[in-house]
């Protein structure tokens, strides 16, 4: 599957942003050309020489990345801010496994690194730059969050819609004429608990049991791709159960 790509502009810049591993990763290449539109590179390269940086890096790796190799860290960390050494993007990646800067081939490629490392990258660029990238990026954030919001807000509109198309199979199929209306909840229950469990994998009550902090019910703190399951599932056991082949 493609990486998922954003673009933001700050102060003037397209500045690349990518999904890896559901994490953000800026690029450093773009950050660069702000500095120097003809060679980015080179900017990237002279910031990793610095001491501090691999320092950084080095701290970054260790904190997020188990398979990191900390002998070949100690050997650069030993070498930076000598006159005498490079280090690339690529290489640094080769010897020590790090996870937290990537390279990627082709005209639209380039290196790009977890937000964490872009904004330290643009902070040692620009502290006035940083700033604006962090400002830019936070609103791209902002703005999905709300789509997202908006998203969830009408699947579990939906999934309530046909949660009253599900219960009224419920009533019309499995529920007899002359019953209680404590027996008639226990079966809604039950029916409702089918899809909980084949969803969720726990009943209403034992979520509310797990969890009695929270305000809603299993189904308001579901997620959006849940919510699109459990509309699905709903309509198809409504389908079933007046065929007479429901979950029950």
């Amino acid at each position: 599957m493609p990486d998922k790509k954003q673009i933001i502009e700050v102060k003037g810049t397209a500045i690349t942003i990518i999904q890896v591993n559901q994490s953000d990763y800026i690029s450093l290449t773009n950050i660069a050309r702000h500095k120097n539109p003809n060679e980015p590179k080179d900017i990237v390269k002279n910031w990793m020489r610095s001491k501090t940086t691999i320092e950084f890096l080095g701290l970054w790796e260790k904190l997020h990345n188990p398979a990191f190799k900390g002998v070949e860290f100690d050997a650069f960390s030993r070498e930076a801010g000598s006159n005498a050494f490079v280090l690339s993007p690529s290489k640094w990646i080769e010897a020590t496994q790090a996870i937290g800067i990537i390279s990627k081939q082709g005209n639209t490629g380039g290196t790009f690194a977890h937000k964490d490392i872009a904004f330290e990258f643009a902070a040692w660029l620009s502290a006035e730059f940083k700033l604006y990238l962090i400002m830019e990026f936070q609103r791209l954030k902002d703005e999905e969050n709300s789509v997202k919001k908006q998203e969830w807000s009408l699947q579990r509109t939906l999934s309530k819609i046909n949660y009253r198309i599900h219960t009224d199979a419920i009533k019309e199929t499995l529920i007899p004429p002359i019953i209680t209306k404590e027996q008639a909840a226990t079966v809604y229950a039950s029916e409702a608990d089918l899809l909980n469990v084949a969803l969720f994998g726990t009943t209403a009550r034992q979520w509310r049991d797990q969890n009695p902090d929270k305000q809603g019910n299993i189904r308001d703190e579901a997620t959006l791709e849940q919510l699109v399951v459990l509309t699905n599932l709903e309509s198809i056991n409504a389908l079933l159960i007046r065929k007479g082949d429901g979950a029950n």
